[in-house]
């Protein structure tokens, strides 16, 4: 039989190869976070008709003489390439802009995926579309330790933080230097004790009609441990700037003594209510901080990402997801934004990398190559049909 045949038959089985890689990739132009795959070929062994023949003293040298046995697939290749962004707005979307890859466990496999559109369960994990669980490392009062093992993320809906007793308050703003003798201004504070309780610590300010102010302060029925002066210079405090009331130090040393101006305020205490978990944002790190009732944000927890050596070798699983091999090498694990790792970004996707216009080209020279090695089979047959007539 002619060579030609078979040459002709390994040149569609090729082609044909290649058409169903461009139309796969075609049929995922909106996948999320698809990577789009591409064909080499090579050829098959040669048949050799003659070696090669070494130069003599009278005679030049011969090149060998080889006829090909047709073409193969030598392997299809996975463009790792970022794909664009999409913006969904939606929280537990994510993007990685870098290298790596979100690792994820399903009955009982570690598989790895670059599409990051997932949403938390009625168990609270982080889960994508197909119930694979995402990893991460977990935060122990508000402490990521990226150091250990990873596991489960998870979001505690019915989280609770403890409140926060008060020991700083920082006053802020003007006393008048002019206001008469007697005259008193009254402040509120409000302060938590050690179990989140709120109460209110009354501070009193007496001017001594010279421009100093004397102050005193009651938390309940304990009075402050001294009544201190404020002395003002030029409208700046030169001495009295601290009071404590019932273990609460009040700094006033941002007070000012300026004339006609009465803005004295507090600006902040350090004392918190306890809080229930009400929303939850990630950052660019990968940590999932928690929002609290109380308007405390704590964090979490925090997603890790691997990389790999070669990511030409991992191996598609389907639902968007990867498996590591021998040649793909071993995941390395770390944070977001951490060296060979790339950054997150909240409320949005990756999108595919496929890019219609190749893919079309690609399915333009697939046809054709097809077409071209299809006549290559008609022509041997009609090399055949001409041998069988030679005896009619």
């Amino acid at each position: 039989m002619l060579r030609s045949l078979y040459s002709g038959i390994s040149g569609l089985r090729a082609h044909q190869t290649m058409l169903d890689v461009t139309g796969n990739n075609i049929a995922n132009v909106n996948t999320t976070a698809f990577k789009a795959s591409a064909t080499q070929f090579q050829d098959t062994l040669s048949q050799l008709t003659q070696g090669a023949g070494g130069p003599g003293a009278t005679t030049g040298g011969t090149n060998p003489a080889q006829v090909g046995l047709g073409v193969q697939v030598a392997g299809i290749s996975t463009n790792f390439a970022q794909g664009s962004s999409q913006a969904t707005g939606k929280a537990s979307d994510m993007l990685i802009s870098g290298d790596g890859f979100f690792i994820t466990q399903q009955g009982g496999e570690t598989v790895y995926s670059r599409a990051g559109s997932f949403d938390f369960d009625s168990a609270g994990r982080l889960v994508t579309p197909s119930g694979a669980i995402v990893q991460g490392w977990g935060a122990v009062n508000g402490v990521v330790n990226e150091g250990g093992a990873v596991g489960d993320l998870s979001l505690p809906v019915n989280a609770v933080i403890p409140g926060n007793e008060t020991s700083k308050v920082t006053m802020n703003g003007n006393l008048p230097s002019d206001a008469a003798a007697g005259t008193s201004l009254l402040r509120d504070v409000k302060a938590y004790d050690a179990a989140g309780a709120a109460r209110t610590v009354k501070l009193t300010f007496t001017s001594t009609g010279d421009g100093g102010w004397k102050v005193s302060g009651l938390d309940g029925a304990i009075a402050d441990d001294a009544t201190p002066a404020l002395a003002f210079t030029d409208g700046k405090l030169v001495s009295g700037g601290s009071l404590t009331v019932n273990g609460i130090v009040v700094d006033m040393t941002a007070l000012t003594g300026l004339a006609g101006i009465s803005t004295a305020a507090v600006k902040s205490q350090d004392g918190t209510a306890p809080g229930s978990l009400e929303s939850y944002s990630f950052g660019k790190d990968g940590t999932l901080v928690g929002l609290f009732s109380n308007g405390e944000q704590k964090a979490l927890g925090r997603i890790a990402l691997a990389t790999f050596t070669n990511p030409g070798g991992l191996e598609k699983t389907g639902s968007n997801g990867y498996r590591a091999t021998f040649n793909s090498g071993t995941a390395a694990l770390g944070a977001p934004g951490s060296t060979g790792l790339g950054s997150l970004t909240g409320g949005a996707l990756e999108m595919s990398n496929v890019d219609l216009s190749q893919e079309f080209t690609n399915l333009i020279v697939a046809q054709r190559g097809f077409q071209a090695n299809a006549r290559i089979i008609t022509t041997s047959d009609e090399v055949l049909q001409e041998l069988t007539n030679l005896k009619r």
